[in-house]
């Protein structure tokens, strides 16, 4: 991803934390989860809005955007109806030999025993969340260093969902854990309904493997916890009416003490309305000590950061760092504060990363001094950090191309070191925190598994700790990188997977994925499923590096925001017709797929150039962006997205843009496959809904799958996570063989 860490909090629903851990090695999980096993105008293409006046018509003789409303009702009888309706009808159409051989082929791969057991390292003990047949829900569980290193761990659980689920009759998903340092034994563990991001919060103790009695306890809500000291929690959740924005996250944060009820908790600081949401956090003095944080976000990419004191004549009343609103603090080394910029400031550029000192900010609210860590060159940017005892280790990509780093404040200035790690691939920073010195550090490519390296930050020692077997025959394949230009002459780089020696006779059934927002850059990752599903059956995979990522930094993704969103959308079908310049594949052999914002990528697609692709897989998708932002989470995209309630050029860009209302009555399209979740909420389940009805209102056919369970991720289990993916690659090979 990878997005800046505020910004990946709000995404996945989960506070920002400078100390502490569990946090972090749970976002990379779900990263991991949502992208790798699955594996958006400036110029005007043919037909882009050529659906948009016949639907208007349509409209006017009858139809309106509210005779679909009710599919916003989630779990309506109605709206489950229509649902179940489509599940039977496309289930009957897609469950076949395909789709069976793919299920048992990832099935295997996803219960395999010889997956890394990624994990998180804290006071001496290794801490592992697995899921397998046997623990489908999953196991918490912890071993010593040594055993983790060696061949055949021993492992000790800590908490088994699957009794814990059964015990309480309960569809419980687990969601990760944040605990106290430096000892690590009081936890809040986030349990979640079926895989929704909403959670609820208990607090656990690792050592005797039971909640506490009497512990701290938080109903479901989103929003985000984090220990000041053993009895006090920052709590940032629903505290009830007018408590959250108008995006679904918590609007007020509090400071919670042990043994008093959550209503008498000290409020610290209140957003407002129309805030993304307000999340508590910590940092520490110069003396160790958790000091209170309290984020603010206005906007999604506009952050306000505060810091609270705890005693002196300002007890309790807010001082606001002074950084740019467009500024990520995330992460602490020592005593310096660590911040990544979003826009240029005092001197240093955006993408960059600076630090400056905590201890010197609390005397005067000043910042006087700031440091320079990392300055990205034109086809650099800084993928992700985190911070050791000894040191920040930093991933950078340079062209898609990843390597570490290691960065020591050292006399006043940062010095750094390459550490030798395999390049040409991906390099992801993880299992870390600032009370260890000990790291792990993953690499992979296309066609290189994942490998999981340990360093040892005092001296940098580095030692293979784990890899995965290879689930494909990859000597028999190759990966090439290529370059194409945009509508407005920018080379977009994208990715190209296949056997090894294809012919360039356009018969090559080619799959095309993309994203193309919110920063988050697409790296070259190893997929067993993809691999074993999709490449070993003769398919091309295709990974689009489109603006709107992060893969260039934060200018790459500026250029495709609100009303300049067009050229992301360029960008794609700039890579679509260049495979078919090349030979690789054809129209009636090139399908593409996108998920969540990738999902309203594929609506746009759709609607904007159905001539260009033979197969269209549209997942869990904003459709609707005339109404995104009344649903759920949509709120708070609207700096990426632009509001559709602006009576300027900003609203009517993103309305005509819409996929749901560019639906032609008499196009001519590929039959899509729609999929999402009906515990999504995130991103509503309406969008996939509302398109489907209407594709159905104008008598076009498509295939349709709405999952009960899993929330946006789409799967709450190894067993779904394995039907989504077969599904997927099934569809895809049946449409463009």
């Amino acid at each position: 991803m990878t997005n800046s860490k505020i910004t990946k909090a709000l995404l996945l629903g989960t506070a920002l934390i400078l100390t502490g851990c569990g946090d972090k090695a749970d976002l990379k999980t779900e990263t991991k989860t949502d992208h790798k096993t699955e594996t958006p105008m400036t110029t005007q293409h043919d037909g882009a809005h050529k659906g948009s006046s016949k639907a208007l018509a349509y409209n006017d003789a009858g139809k309106t955007d509210e005779d679909h409303i009710w599919l916003e009702e989630v779990e309506s009888e109605a709206a489950l109806d229509k649902v179940k309706a489509w599940n039977a009808v496309s289930e009957a159409k897609m469950r076949g030999e395909t789709y069976q051989a793919m299920k048992a082929e990832i099935l295997e791969i996803v219960n395999s025993p010889e997956k890394i057991p990624f994990i998180s390292y804290r006071n001496g003990e290794a801490h592992n969340f697995w899921q397998d047949e046997t623990n489908v829900r999953g196991v918490w569980r912890k071993t010593t260093l040594d055993s983790y290193a060696s061949g055949s761990p021993v492992w000790e659980t800590v908490l088994d969902i699957d009794k814990l689920t059964k015990h309480e009759d309960k569809n419980w998903v687990y969601k990760g854990n944040n605990c106290l340092a430096p000892a690590y034994t009081r936890c809040m563990v986030r349990l979640s309904d079926g895989g929704k991001d909403a959670v609820e919060r208990r607090e656990f103790n690792t050592k005797s493997g039971k909640f506490v009695e009497d512990g701290f306890v938080l109903p479901e809500s989103k929003g985000g916890t984090d220990w000041l000291d053993k009895d006090r929690l920052l709590v940032g959740v629903d505290f009830g009416e007018g408590t959250m924005t108008d995006s679904g996250y918590p609007m007020v944060a509090k400071l919670w003490e042990r043994g008093t009820p959550l209503s008498e908790a000290r409020e610290l600081m209140r957003g407002e309305q129309k805030d993304v949401g307000t999340w508590p956090g910590v940092f520490e003095n110069a003396g160790g000590k958790n000091e209170i944080m309290v984020i603010r976000a206005t906007t999604f990419y506009e952050t306000e950061y505060f810091w609270v004191p705890q005693s002196g004549e300002n007890a309790f009343k807010p001082v606001r760092f002074p950084v740019p609103e467009k500024s990520n603090i995330s992460g602490q080394y020592h005593d310096q504060i660590l911040v990544t910029l979003q826009e240029d400031w005092r001197g240093h550029e955006i993408g960059t990363v600076v630090s400056f000192s905590a201890s010197d900010f609390m005397q005067d609210g000043t910042i006087d001094t700031i440091h320079e860590i990392f300055k990205p060159g034109s086809r650099q940017s800084m993928n992700s950090f985190d911070v050791t005892k000894d040191a920040v280790l930093m991933s950078i990509s340079d062209n898609v191309s990843g390597s570490a780093h290691a960065y020591k404040f050292v006399s006043g200035k940062w010095i750094s070191q390459k550490l030798d790690f395999p390049e040409n691939g991906d390099v992801s920073i993880g299992a870390s925190n600032s009370k260890e010195s000990i790291a792990f550090i993953s690499t992979e490519s296309f066609l290189e598994p994942e490998t999981l390296w340990s360093i040892d930050t005092s001296d940098m020692t580095i030692t293979k700790a784990k890899a995965l077997p290879s689930w494909f025959d990859a000597g028999s394949m190759e990966a090439h990188q290529y370059e194409v230009a945009s509508s407005d002459g920018t080379m977009i780089p994208y990715f190209a997977v296949h056997k090894k020696g294809i012919e360039l006779d356009g018969t090559n059934p080619t799959l095309l994925y993309g994203y193309g927002g919110f920063e988050i850059s697409l790296n070259p990752k190893y997929s067993a499923s993809t691999g074993k599903a999709w490449l070993e059956r003769g398919g091309v995979y295709i990974l689009a590096n489109t603006r709107g990522g992060g893969e260039f930094g934060p200018k790459w993704h500026q250029a495709g925001l609100k009303t300049k969103r067009q050229i992301i959308y360029d960008d794609f079908i700039s890579v679509g017709e260049d495979l078919i310049a090349r030979g690789i594949t054809t129209p009636k052999h090139l399908g593409t797929h996108g998920r969540s914002n990738g999902g309203l990528l594929m609506g746009v697609m759709f609607t904007q150039r159905p001539d260009l692709f033979n197969a269209v897989a549209i997942g869990v998708p904003l459709l609707d962006m005339n109404r995104y932002d009344k649903l759920l989470a949509g709120a708070s995209w609207v700096g990426e997205y632009g509001d559709p309630d602006d009576d300027g050029a900003e609203g009517e860009f993103i309305r005509n843009l819409s996929p749901y209302h560019n639906i032609d009555p008499m196009g001519d399209y590929p039959v899509p496959y729609i999929y999402t979740s009906t515990k999504d909420d995130r991103v509503h389940p309406a969008h996939a809904r509302k398109f489907a009805q209407r594709l159905e209102d104008y008598g076009f056919p498509f295939l349709y799958y709405e999952n009960i369970d899993g929330g946006h991720a789409g799967g709450a289990n190894l067993e779904e996570l394995a039907r989504r993916d077969a599904l997927i690659y099934a569809y895809f090979y049946e449409a463009l063989k």
